[in-house]
């Protein structure tokens, strides 16, 4: 059974690493289904691209969780937990986006 203390507290102890890892890692993964929704690849393509960088951004918000639980509240968890949601919506906005100009390029045809 996976232990919830023992994770936040290898999450807490290899914060560094965890954190040089996760921040390229969000930016990067949106960017690329900001890419791939500009230029017009097909929607499933997308949403695989939506699935990798929102699960970044979930654990980005879990381990920032993690130092909320016991009672860390500083700038850089503020930050990194603004980075993940600011990731999540982006993605959330390139589905919408994408979906949307769909029905307009089939209303136009």
């Amino acid at each position: 059974m996976l232990d919830f203390q023992t994770l936040a507290e290898f999450s807490r102890t290899n914060c560094a690493g965890i954190c040089a890892f996760l921040v390229p890692a969000n930016v990067l993964a949106t960017l690329l289904t900001l890419i791939l929704t500009f230029i017009n690849r097909p929607i499933v393509q997308v949403w695989q691209a939506v699935g990798f960088a929102s699960i970044f951004a979930f654990i980005m918000i879990m381990h920032v969780y993690t130092w909320f639980i016991i009672g860390v509240v500083m700038l850089p968890t503020y930050i990194l937990l603004g980075l993940a949601v600011t990731c999540l919506l982006t993605n959330v906005a390139a589905i919408l986006w994408r979906i949307n100009s769909q029905q307009l390029i089939y209303r136009w045809k």
